[in-house]
């Protein structure tokens, strides 16, 4: 973990507000779109995706039993590890489905964390900043930078986020830029409609009467608002008023029953769902996230009476994600839209623990690439017999790939320029997007693109 210096710098209850608001409060909610950024000159931008789905493994996987398998004892007898071109390898067992897409999977096998607890892995992961006291409450979520890069112009929010309670948010980018948290499920936000009087068309021609009514009610603050909050949340008025009775946006959220049984009727799968219909859809998300739970196995990772377990965790990622791939392959976006799978660390390397699971790691973890631009059919880096450490970084700057690094790729991948920073913060202390890139501590993994 010496290669380098380290720099410095759960879903909510849904309700209404969240929906016509994401989470923010009435003090993040003037958008900082008009922000001095500065940029360190010549960055090459790759620019292969539209969109970035991101699937955070939370409890950090163990890479031992998901994308860096090793021929050991402590595997179980139904593991049913093989080898792929490209120096990939797979249990056929946990991932049945993805054995089948190796052509278009891509494992960083060398990567580590500068975490190794939970909290703090998980706000490095979504920020790819280190939690500093003085600055947590202002350094943003990867998806609001995005979404503020991308903008907030299409009929849905920019940034979207499912099955997460800690979600860091936009802070001080603004509430154009907070994640909507909608619900996953076949009957999709049932807050697009009021039809409470009459007929539809009736309950929407009253729904349009009152909507009418407020503004010009609020015609006065709408035209001298007493602050940047009370104008951000007119316009958020306005913008969530055109989700509404609006069967494009409608069609986003739902999804019928043969679906989700096909991606596993879970969290997962139901999100995933949601995820592909927004992707499809084309109008307005940029960045979704998807959180997946249940990965800390301490204890019984291998005991189906345990749940979840290995068994478990594996089968509902690999169906719902692989089912994710056919379906963008079929509508043909899935060239445009990278897919990222990753936790906060690794687990401990080696036979199991006396509980028979794992602790938590941080020297070698391995995350998981498909679509947008990535180059599938093989493995970069690789670890030793154990998972203990990293044997082969596999790539040009020959030491471990950092989340600042797989940031840095999303956000080239994106079309973002991943060295820029703002100077004028609410603590003037300056934001970079990426920690440590405008030194070259870190930069995107171009040999992802092959």
């Amino acid at each position: 973990m010496n290669h380098i210096r380290k720099t410095c710098s759960g879903h909510l209850p849904y309700t209404r507000r969240h929906f016509l608001f994401g989470a923010a409060s009435s003090s993040l909610l003037s958008a900082h779109t008009d922000a001095e950024v500065s940029t360190r000159r010549n960055a090459a931008i790759r620019n292969t995706a539209r969109t970035c789905i991101f699937v955070n493994l939370n409890g950090a996987p163990s890479q031992l039993d998901t994308f860096d398998p090793k021929d050991a004892a402590w595997n179980p007898r139904d593991a049913d590890i093989r080898d792929y071109s490209g120096g990939l390898r797979l249990s056929r067992r946990y991932f049945p489905k993805l054995s089948t897409l190796t052509n278009d999977l891509l494992v960083l096998r060398s990567c580590s964390s500068w975490e190794a607890a939970h909290e703090r892995g998980q706000f490095y992961m979504q920020t790819a900043h280190s939690q500093n006291p003085a600055l947590a409450a202002e350094i943003p979520h990867i998806g609001a930078v995005i979404a503020r890069e991308r903008g907030a112009t299409g009929l849905i929010p920019p940034f979207l986020s499912f099955n997460q309670s800690n979600i860091q948010g936009a802070t001080f980018l603004g509430g154009l830029f907070m994640p909507m948290m909608p619900p996953a499920s076949t009957g999709g936000v049932g807050t697009l409609t009021h039809n409470y009087f009459g007929t539809a068309a009736q309950s929407q021609t009253r729904f349009e009467q009152r909507f009418s009514l407020l503004k010009e009610l609020d015609s006065a603050l709408r035209e001298v608002p007493a602050n940047e909050a009370m104008a951000a949340y007119g316009a958020y008025y306005d913008r969530a008023k055109a989700m509404m009775y609006n069967s494009a946006v409608d069609s986003v959220f739902k999804f019928s029953t043969d679906d989700q049984t096909r991606y596993g009727n879970t969290s997962l799968g139901r999100a995933l769902i949601v995820a592909r219909n927004a992707v499809r859809a084309k109008n307005g998300a940029t960045f979704i996230n998807v959180t997946h739970g249940g990965w800390d196995t301490h204890v019984g990772q291998f005991d189906p009476g345990q749940s979840p377990n290995i068994y478990t965790l594996t089968n509902e990622l690999d169906k719902a994600v692989g089912n994710l791939v056919d379906d963008l392959k079929a509508s043909g976006d899935f060239d445009s839209t990278l897919i990222v799978l990753m936790g906060e660390f690794g687990r401990t390397p080696g036979v199991l623990n006396s509980r028979a699971g794992r602790d938590h790691y941080r020297d070698v973890m391995s995350v998981a690439l498909l679509g947008g631009g990535i180059k599938g059919g093989r493995a970069i880096g690789a670890s030793d017999a154990n998972g203990a450490r990293i044997t082969d970084f596999g790539w040009s700057q020959q030491r471990p790939i950092y989340v600042e690094d797989i940031t840095a790729t999303i956000y080239s991948a994106l079309g973002i320029d991943w060295t820029k920073s703002i100077d004028d913060t609410p603590s003037k202390r300056r934001y970079f997007y990426v920690p440590g890139t405008t030194e070259g501590t870190y930069q995107p993994v171009e040999e992802v693109f092959g």
